[in-house]
């Protein structure tokens, strides 16, 4: 058999890891860097942003990096849930296989939850 790698083309950060290095680095490693800005103490580009993201609104357009980008935040709700509502940030077992066991559950426990939201 072969073994194959699987790759990831991109890197999809929030507006903390906003900086040219970060970028460069992502870029070095063949990847395409999708991260929110962060006009931290500018007042033009942030008035210039927010202009943009008006124009697109009224346009009803969306870029592709904004669809990437919202993928990510819908896999970060779901990690805040395990975490907060079902018990991954305190597991108090050791071992790989109890660990994943008391993982599992708590996403059974969230799937069970969505499918009985859409039943009633």
């Amino acid at each position: 058999m072969t073994r194959e790698r699987a790759t990831s083309l991109y890197d999809l950060m929030d507006s903390a890891y906003d900086s040219q290095p970060i970028r460069d680095f992502s870029i070095a490693l063949g990847h395409v860097p999708i991260i929110d800005v962060n006009p931290r103490a500018n007042q033009a580009l942030k008035a210039e942003r927010e202009a943009e993201a008006k124009r697109r609104r009224i346009l009803n357009f969306k870029l592709p990096e904004e669809l990437r980008y919202n993928e990510r935040s819908g896999s970060e709700r779901v990690n805040g849930r395990a975490k907060d509502d079902y018990g991954a940030s305190t597991i108090r077992v050791r071992g790989h296989a109890k660990v994943y066991c008391h993982l599992m559950f708590g996403i059974l426990a969230m799937a069970a939850e969505r499918i009985l939201r859409l039943i009633t």
